[in-house]
This record gives C-alpha cells, structure tokens and sequence, in this order.
C-alpha cells in the first residue's frame, strides 16, 4: 500500500496533558459575558485548522505504524 487516505483524521487526535487551548466562538454563536467581552471556548480535542492538530494527530498515529 502506497497511500491511505484518513477521512477526519484531525478529530482522532488528544490534546497534551495539561495542554489547555481557548478559540473564539464562531460567527453567530458568540455570546457576551458579564463585563460586555466576547466569550472564548476551551477546546476539548483538536480540530481542523488548529495549527496544533496535526501534530497531535502525527503524535497518536506513529506508534501505531510502528507496532504495525
């Protein structure tokens, strides 16, 4: 096999230990908090355009090629 093709590979991906990532809410969902700012949210796993998430994904698949 010479090429695979991961559908939402990004979604498979964990996010380090105490790693703690915060994005603004997207157009037509932000909401204001008590002092009038936007709320942010904390991001649970990485997802798709985060400049971290191919790394974690990278990070979770190696040892499984490796094993493999």
């Amino acid at each position: 096999m010479r090429r695979w093709d991961f559908v939402a590979a990004y979604l498979q991906g964990q996010l380090q230990d105490g790693e703690v990532v915060y994005c603004h809410a997207p157009p037509g969902n932000a909401t204001l908090g008590a002092d009038g700012r936007p709320r942010v949210c904390r991001v649970e796993k990485p997802i798709y355009g985060m400049a971290q998430a191919g790394r974690r994904w990278q990070r979770s698949l190696f040892p499984w090629l490796l094993e493999w």
